[in-house]
């Protein structure tokens, strides 16, 4: 597998690229057809230095979907081993529900004839749920101590829109370790979201679309 590692204000060291090489043996194993990993680390420091963390991002691509997953702690081989935990347990997730989905192929499925979605729970979300999917907000908490304050940071990332059914968005929140996912339905060609509730429990937010409101000039 090929390996690639990007340092982002952090200098790569042989004996971090040597531990890398060997945690992506435990990858290949789960993920066969894989064939390509990268690495990206990325150290931030906070309050002048005084309070440092790095962030190790995994990305494996190949013959299937992109898996993701990262983890951060004031120590970057740290970070690392939580990764590579984290991307290992939901190449194993992926993998014991396409067992179970071969041994028990009554999971999520439309019925062709009345559209209907059986195995994915589609009761409303909480508000709390519709807030955060809808409008992006992010609660802020305040610090007990100023010394443990960290900024709110927010990414934005922006992705082409893909079309697919209700159980392929669920396998894709799986592999990419998100606790939602963004997509097209391709049974209702409307923007929708799968997220995830109590164990293999989901559920569903589609958005109906329609013209936008007229602007009435004041």
């Amino acid at each position: 597998m090929e390996t690639s590692i990007v340092g982002v204000g952090v200098s790569i060291t042989e004996r971090f690229r040597s531990v890398v090489e060997d945690k992506v043996t435990r990858i290949e194993h789960l993920a066969p057809r894989a064939q390509r990993v990268d690495v990206k680390v990325t150290h931030r420091a906070y309050h002048n230095g005084r309070v440092e963390d790095d962030t190790v991002e995994l990305t494996v691509t190949g013959k299937g979907p992109i898996v993701r997953a990262e983890a951060t702690d004031g120590d970057k081989f740290t970070a690392l081993d939580l990764a590579v935990d984290k991307l290992c347990e939901q190449l194993r997730r992926a993998k014991d529900k396409r067992i179970d989905a071969r041994n028990h192929p009554r999971g999520a499925k439309f019925e062709k004839e009345s559209g209907e979605l059986h195995g994915i729970d589609v009761q409303p979300a909480s508000v709390e749920m519709l807030r955060a999917v809808a409008t992006g907000e992010v609660p802020v908490v305040a610090a007990e101590e100023e010394a443990d304050y960290t900024p709110v940071v927010i990414r934005t990332k922006s992705f082409d829109a893909e079309w697919m059914t209700v159980e392929d968005a669920v396998d894709r929140m799986e592999l990419v370790g998100h606790d939602f996912f963004l997509f097209i339905d391709a049974r209702s060609d409307q923007p929708s979201v799968v997220y995830r509730r109590k164990g293999w429990d989901y559920g569903v937010i589609a958005l109906t679309t329609q013209t936008a409101p007229e602007v009435v000039a004041s």
